[in-house]
């Protein structure tokens, strides 16, 4: 697949030729995606072609490394496509699963912030395409301008609030509601059925959800009365709005 290239406007003045930021491996529908991540959604596009100068996206294969715990941090992501886990090993050896993050999700900028090393490994666990946005130009970019740093302080607070706002739903939703939401945004927009199968396998999407592969499975035998069968990956969602309204809290008849 050739590269494609994207087209920021600058804000210049009508009739004057406007300044280009080619991006390769973007096209329209990333950029409109990478403007409602919380990090970069008050950043001015003339900014946000700055601090993207420099930034690759690139498909990769299931199970590529990313970063490994200890590595300096270089660099963070941005997931266009597919799905990626961040994961600790246990003195045992073994896998923790620390976080799941998909399609419209940034990851390990705080460790470029902090100019440090990435506190945790990253592995790609679907076929992915990613943004990989280099440390060097990011940094530079913020101490050149303070106004753009105290642009991205407020982008990640409002950020932070979301994630506080997260944790508040995985708390308060009921394992049952966090799935029937899960699928409902895997259903192709204005359906009222789909026909969907899962990005992960199923111990990652428990992961992802915030329980038990067990309570999944349970999660996923009580969607029957929903109207959503389940044959193996494959789902089959009946009435997508009823779904809609079990995610919320209300009652799925």
């Amino acid at each position: 697949m050739g590269e494609q290239h994207v087209v920021i406007s600058h804000g210049t003045p009508a009739g004057s030729p406007s300044r280009r930021l080619h991006l390769p491996g973007l096209g329209s529908e990333d950029v409109a995606l990478l403007r409602a991540i919380p990090l970069f959604d008050a950043v001015d596009e003339t900014r946000l072609a700055r601090l993207l100068a420099g930034a690759v996206a690139r498909r990769y294969e299931r199970n590529a490394i990313l970063f490994l715990k200890g590595e300096p941090a270089t660099r963070f992501f941005v997931v266009l496509e597919g799905w990626i886990r961040l994961f600790r090993e246990t003195p045992e050896g073994q896998e923790s699963t620390i976080g799941v993050f998909g399609q419209g999700e940034s990851v390990a900028e705080a460790a470029v912030f902090d100019s440090g090393d990435y506190p945790v490994s990253c592995i790609v666990i679907s076929r992915a395409r990613l943004l990989t946005v280099p440390a060097g130009n990011f940094l530079e970019q913020i101490r050149q301008s303070p106004e753009l740093a105290l642009n991205l302080l407020g982008s990640m607070s409002r950020h932070l609030r979301r994630l506080v706002r997260q944790v508040e739903q995985l708390t308060n939703r009921s394992s049952l509601e966090r799935l029937a939401d899960f699928l409902v945004r895997l259903c192709p927009p204005g359906e009222p059925r789909a026909e969907i199968e899962l990005p992960l396998d199923k111990v990652l999407v428990a992961a992802r959800l915030g329980m038990q592969p067990e309570t999944l499975s349970r999660s996923l035998a009580r969607l029957r009365d929903a109207g959503v069968e389940t044959r193996g990956s494959q789902i089959v969602v009946n009435d997508v709005a009823r779904l809609g309204r079990l995610a919320h809290g209300r009652r799925a008849s």
